[in-house]
């Protein structure tokens, strides 16, 4: 359901798409989506930080299409796990990180206000989910 055209399911995110390169969100797109769906939801995290899984980047109530634009924010913003609103781009303290893009296609839009955290996304998805897809990149340093 979910892939872009810049890298491949568990490939290497390009550096543009990091905090090493422009830090701008990669394309994605997105097939297979129920003709009653109502609304996207994503979610992208990265499961092997340090401290336990780190969002980066949470979106909803984008209106239901096939793709998400380069460098775009389609939907309303919620809060990464940095504290802020929009793409948090990777930027792996040490080694290699899988980064997770989670597609939600919903039977609603959502009551969220901006700025929601995560916690607050995931109940509001509560019921609502008709399919779900995930995108795993991978970007790291060499130290």
């Amino acid at each position: 359901m979910v892939s872009s055209p810049e890298f491949t399911q568990g490939g290497i995110i390009p550096v543009k798409y990091t905090a090493d390169g422009e830090g701008i969100n990669p394309p994605l797109e997105f097939g297979d989506i129920p003709e009653d769906t109502k609304s996207l939801a994503l979610i992208m995290e990265d499961t092997d930080a340090p401290k336990g899984a780190f969002t980066h980047w949470i979106l909803w109530d984008i209106i239901s299409q096939d793709s998400i634009g380069e460098n775009s924010n389609p939907g309303v913003s919620g809060v990464n796990s940095g504290g802020k609103m929009g793409y948090l781009p990777p930027r792996p303290p040490s080694g290699h990180h899988r980064y997770f893009f989670h597609i939600y296609a919903l039977d609603s839009t959502l009551n969220l206000r901006p700025g929601a955290n995560r916690d607050a996304l995931e109940s509001a998805m509560n019921g609502h989910i008709l399919v779900r897809g995930t995108l795993m990149g991978r970007y790291g340093t060499s130290s």
